[in-house]
């Protein structure tokens, strides 16, 4: 699945020890641009997905899957990225040349 959103909160890394060794994570929070924005809490595993390069206020593209397990009769839901892209801001990058900009002069070439 993917999430187009802008990072609003950078939550700090929590690390700990399970049985299959060290583990890492970290969670953001990102709000959608939808009518009706919302809030997802996404968080980052591993050193897979460097958060540090990301600041808040940055529009970003999360790819992601999403898992859920029962613990002691009770389920819980994660939102696990697996990859997170950085997208342009509005207007940052011109745009795509689409030929001569003057269509009047157009002709003008002396050949």
């Amino acid at each position: 699945m993917e999430v187009n959103g802008k990072i609003i909160q950078l939550l700090g890394v929590q690390t700990g020890q399970g049985k299959n060794g060290t583990w890492k994570k970290q969670e953001f929070i990102l709000e959608t641009g939808d009518q009706y924005p919302k809030k997802i809490c996404i968080a980052v595993w591993g050193d897979k997905i460097d958060m540090s390069q990301y600041r808040i206020g940055d529009p970003v593209q999360v790819s992601f899957d999403v898992e859920s397990r029962e613990y002691n009769g009770r389920w819980y839901t994660d939102v696990k990225a697996w990859k997170v892209v950085a997208q342009g801001q509005a207007g940052s990058e011109p745009p795509p040349y689409n030929g001569p900009i003057d269509p009047v002069h157009e002709d003008d070439l002396p050949f």
